[in-house]
């Protein structure tokens, strides 16, 4: 059967194919007597409003463009979440596709948000060199998650990447760990800052810093614990990891045990997010929350203050991170 169109919508309800668009469009023009019956109309044909023609016909569109970097961390879904709560609160639909944390590929995905003309694009921490994201900025209104800009054109919504680190690393300093390692997030635009961060607070601390390049991925964190095991006996192993993420600390969690070393008697490990993995009862990670929810509704936020309020300055909008203790952390041995 051919898709019902929105004259037949119209001629079901008895009424003009422009008072269907008023409907559908919400417009508060139209009487509810006659709104009810084109609802009902619509619902017995099985309509569906197309949501890019609309956008066309109307010279604004309400979609909203959004790129994950990664499908396969939780920290994501959880920003996607507040995003859709309150894209839902301002009439913004979303829709989402993903760059699999490459440059090239992200590339393509950012072209295909931008071919439906949306209304706005976000971009959940990509790693596309800031060139090819100003040149999107010019295109439509673009908010950066998880990642730092200074174009006027974009808007940024971040955690305190510094004091995340520094607020693991005093935890584990307050247990008494003192050889504390941070494997970082590798190329990750939110790497350097929690590496500065590290560093500071051990510092601080006066305690010596040391560094393992990893990336924010089970199999990193893996790689990384096996690089360390290489350098270190089980006698002088380091008594505790600050990792980059939650991934990365469940990966590193996995070498230890698979080497011999109990966390957290052994070792112990601190991520960072707080995803809902960190959450599971079986893995009860200590880490650093990001108000993810929060971090997606700040997000939608800036955008419609673009797209409604006409705001032309750029936000950058910061939340602060704390420290969730689990079952991860405890004193050295």
């Amino acid at each position: 059967m051919a898709r019902p169109t929105m004259e037949d919508v119209a001629a079901r309800a008895g009424v003009s194919r422009a008072l269907v668009s008023l409907v559908m469009r919400n417009s508060p023009k139209v009487s509810e007597h006659r709104r009810r019956a084109v609802l009902d109309a619509a619902k017995d044909l099985g309509y569906q409003p197309h949501i890019m023609a609309r956008s066309l016909a109307s010279r604004t569109s309400n979609i909203v463009g959004v790129m994950v970097s990664d499908l396969r961390n939780a920290f994501f879904a959880d920003v996607v979440e507040g995003m859709d709560a309150a894209a839902q609160a301002c009439g913004l639909e979303l829709i989402l596709n993903t760059g699999r944390r490459t440059a090239a590929r992200e590339r393509t995905a950012l072209e295909s948000l931008l071919s439906f003309r949306p209304g706005g694009v976000i971009l959940l921490s990509p790693i596309l060199p800031a060139a090819a994201i100003r040149a999107a900025a010019q295109q439509a209104p673009l908010v950066l998650v998880s990642r730092t800009s200074t174009v006027a054109e974009i808007d940024t919504v971040n955690d305190d990447g510094e004091a995340g680190t520094g607020l693991a690393v005093d935890h584990l300093v307050s247990l008494g760990h003192r050889r504390i390692v941070h494997l970082d997030g590798g190329g990750a635009f939110t790497s350097a800052p929690r590496r500065k961060g590290y560093r500071a607070a051990m510092q601080r601390h006066g305690l010596e810093p040391m560094v393992v390049a990893s990336e924010h991925t089970d199999s990193a964190g893996m790689a990384a614990v096996r690089k360390l095991l290489n350098l270190f006996s089980h006698d002088n192993f380091p008594t505790a990891l600050v990792c980059g993420n939650d991934f990365n600390a469940v990966g590193a969690m996995s070498a230890l045990e698979e080497a011999g070393l109990r966390v957290p008697e052994d070792v112990s490990v601190v991520g960072y997010d707080n995803t809902s993995l960190a959450a599971l009862r079986h893995v009860a990670l200590t880490t650093i929350d990001q108000p993810r929810i929060q971090m997606g509704h700040l997000a939608i936020e800036a955008l419609a203050e673009r797209l409604r309020d006409g705001r032309t300055s750029p936000a950058r909008r910061r939340v602060e991170p704390s420290l969730v203790v689990r079952s991860t952390t405890a004193a050295p041995r």
